[in-house]
């Protein structure tokens, strides 16, 4: 017997990264589990296709994996303009019940209505990001912020987030710039930094995927754009070290005045229960992504933020699905969810959900590089100033 879990994620293309790690974290988890004997004797199994990224594709796999496969519920989604035109189809079909559950994006629409009630989240939003870097710029001298997003509904939704957090503050977004989504990191972005150059700003925020982000990054260096640049949770924060830092000796002349928010805590702090827990079932199973689904070269980390989310996803989906009962119905799904009270997940933060309260977890954490790895910003004015 199984519970089969439904997931469509970017195993192609620029940002195949993102779903590979998010899938290898969670996968390694889920192993334990199976090989412990399951939740109540029954095996958690993925069920996975590859989108690339890309909304139609997305859509398809999900019609696949809801009226085909009659997965029990969805898993593990990638990015927001996917998971947007996703979540429609889910109250289209509300009648068989099937919710989306901790999707790898921090955006507005599956944490309000219409759609919110379909959704269950872990990580804070890209709102809660986004504010606590302007929030920790401000706090510096840093008010000139400028933007550089993805032009799609990812991109937006950070983009709506820095210009809410700057209102508080009497200030608004200084410069923006956009790109389309699947730039390569061979690509050009002089054009998009000189249009940044213009408006002279403090600091630069940027809302995208690694290989966009991190030819941003190049060009902005190179031009002699000399602020801080700061990355969301989602841009996958190693593939964008390895892009920028790959071949080169000055790499740390690039990663300098790089911070990146993050949803989960560092990999490297091993006095973090779940951390020991992650970097021990990483190694002890070395989940690889479906072999079917990765037809592009590509080298997977020890370690990584997107891992270790993938893994807290997964132990956090168990836990759930533990609260069902040896005859665990879809119908039954919410309530097991909303008794969720308190729970230790082993990262210092407890995770509570209710009616009101769809998201389990609120923090937000600050890494930088140094010595070729993130490690966690301890101070702002120290780094900045």
């Amino acid at each position: 017997m199984e519970i089969v879990l439904g997931m469509s994620a970017a195993f192609s293309g620029p940002s195949r990264g993102l779903g590979i790690e998010l899938y290898r974290g969670a996968q390694a988890y889920f192993e334990h589990i199976n090989r412990a004997g399951g939740v109540h004797g029954r095996k958690v199994v993925l069920k996975t296709y590859d989108d690339g990224y890309q909304p139609d594709p997305s859509v398809q796999n999900t019609m696949a994996l809801m009226l085909e496969d009659q997965v029990f519920a969805l898993f593990g989604y990638v990015g927001t303009p996917t998971v947007t035109r996703v979540l429609p189809m889910l109250k289209k079909f509300q009648d068989k019940t099937v919710y989306m559950f901790f999707p790898f994006t921090g955006a507005q629409p599956q944490r309000e209505p219409p759609y919110g009630e379909f959704a269950f989240n872990l990580r804070a939003s890209y709102g809660q990001e986004t504010e606590g870097l302007v929030d920790n710029f401000v706090s510096i001298g840093k008010r000139r912020i400028g933007v550089f997003y993805q032009a799609d509904a990812y991109g937006r939704s950070g983009w709506a987030g820095v210009r809410q957090a700057l209102s508080k503050y009497g200030e608004k977004i200084v410069g923006e710039a956009t790109y389309r989504r699947g730039q390569q990191f061979t690509g050009s972005m002089r054009r998009q930094v000189e249009i940044l150059e213009e408006s002279q700003p403090d600091a630069v925020i940027c809302i995208g995927a690694y290989a966009a982000c991190a030819a941003f990054l190049r060009e902005a260096v190179d031009l002699g754009l000399e602020v801080p640049i700061a990355n969301l949770s989602f841009v996958g924060s190693e593939n964008l070290l390895e892009l920028i830092s790959e071949g080169r000796e000055d790499s740390q002349r690039y990663t300098r005045l790089l911070v990146n928010s993050q949803v989960v805590p560092s990999y490297e702090d091993t006095s973090i229960p779940a951390v020991r827990e992650y970097r021990d079932l990483m190694k002890r199973y070395s989940p690889e992504a479906p072999a079917e689904l990765v037809k592009e070269s590509y080298t997977p980390f020890a370690h990584s933020f997107v891992s270790l989310e993938g893994f807290l996803d997964a132990k956090l989906m168990v836990e759930i699905l533990n609260r069902l009962g040896e005859d665990p119905q879809r119908t039954n799904l919410e309530d097991a969810v909303f008794s969720v009270k308190d729970y230790d997940l082993g990262i210092g933060e407890m995770v509570s959900f209710s009616e009101s309260r769809r998201q389990g977890l609120q923090q937000v954490y600050y890494t930088i590089v140094q010595d070729d790895r993130f490690v966690t910003l301890d101070s702002w004015e120290d780094r900045f100033s």
